[in-house]
């Protein structure tokens, strides 16, 4: 059984439920363009998904995931992704929490959401214009599976254009993807208590015809600044100072390097996380990084300290081999000596044994 090293554990299992919906709301559309024998494409310059969440019971935060794409085809297959790493919640260091602690996009980025439409359903949208329906659905969030279903407004804005837009707002149970966990790493980053484990979504997916022009029906819906698609850290050359500390600070949360019991042996499954690591040290090029090693309270003191040291170097060993500078690396070991929580039960203890990455100083 692999040992987690620990990484200390806003709201948003909902946002990924809600993307589910709202995708399958993309299907709805999509099956009403099938009336016309076509294929439709995400306008996502056009479209809008957001979820709220409450935290503190009572405080209320709304976000969205803004790169969104999809297809429905004429027969009435319908599927929209999301890509979880542009969660938006106006925030860099709560986009961050979201991306590494809740939705562990190092792991699983995307977001998908599947339908079959019967586009007999929808024979009529072009002479009424406006229909509502059920559409179910499969939505893939955090590698599992689940059949869902949506009630959507589907309205033809332009015979090339269609809005599918959820009717009223779509719950999310986050236990349903196995996120409960996750929303305990985010309360303890975030220092917030009680959020609620289910989200409020709503969505409204633009589908154009494909390779049509609607230049009329787009400005009818011009999108609003907080649409459409967004930079991620995968197109950026460099991070800020900020945008570095950030990251280190949350990475070092995740729990997600894992090693053999009692040994510096890195398991297999590290090595999401440790491509995640290499990938932010390369965008910080003038900072010098510090992997530090902690255990928890059993054996001595001594051995304790020593396999820190080890596994801290493990570690560095592994972004050094991904193509980072040695020189831009520190390592150190601090056995049992900063517990991060008491070494009284084994979930505890497992928090202790982790590791941290911070910045010490600047390279130049």
């Amino acid at each position: 059984m692999p040992q987690a090293s620990r990484i200390h554990p806003n709201p948003s299992s909902r946002a990924v439920h809600c993307v589910l919906r709202i995708a399958a709301a993309v299907a709805f559309v999509a099956s009403a363009g099938a009336a016309h024998a076509q294929d439709w494409i995400l306008n996502a310059a056009a479209s809008k998904l957001t979820y709220q969440s409450v935290k503190k019971n009572t405080v209320v935060e709304t976000n969205s995931i803004r790169n969104i794409s999809g297809t429905l085809t004429e027969d009435g297959q319908a599927k929209v992704v999301f890509d979880l790493d542009s969660v938006d919640t106006g925030i860099d260091l709560r986009n961050v929490r979201m991306r590494f602690l809740f939705f562990e996009t190092f792991k699983f980025p995307k977001a998908e959401v599947t339908a079959k439409v019967d586009p007999a359903a929808f024979a009529d949208l072009p002479s009424k214009r406006r229909m509502t329906s059920k559409l179910p659905f499969v939505l893939n969030l955090h590698g599992v599976d689940k059949s869902l279903e949506a009630n959507v407004v589907v309205t033809m804005i332009t015979d090339d254009m269609v809005s599918v837009a959820s009717e009223s707002p779509v719950a999310v149970n986050v236990a349903d993807f196995g996120l409960l966990p996750n929303i305990e790493k985010l309360q303890t980053a975030a220092n917030v208590t009680n959020i609620v484990p289910t989200a409020s979504v709503s969505f409204d997916f633009v589908f154009n015809a494909e390779g049509t022009v609607a230049p009329v029906a787009v400005a009818a819906v011009a999108p609003a600044a907080d649409v459409g698609p967004v930079v991620t850290d995968a197109s950026k050359v460099s991070f800020s100072n900020d945008e570095c500390v950030n990251r280190f600070e949350v990475i070092s949360r995740t729990g997600a390097i894992y090693f053999r019991t009692a040994s510096a042996q890195l398991n297999a499954a590290s090595k999401p996380l440790l491509d995640a690591v290499v990938d932010v040290v390369g965008k910080c090029p003038d900072l010098k990084i510090e992997i530090s090693g902690h255990t928890d309270s059993d054996g001595a003191d001594e051995s304790n300290q020593r396999l820190s040291e080890r596994r801290a170097r493990a570690v560095a060993e592994a972004i050094v081999a991904g193509g980072i500078p040695d020189a831009q690396l520190t390592v150190a070991g601090y056995g049992e000596a900063r517990p991060v929580a008491p070494n009284d039960t084994g979930k505890n203890k497992a928090l202790n044994r982790r590791i941290e990455f911070q910045v010490v100083k600047s390279i130049n």
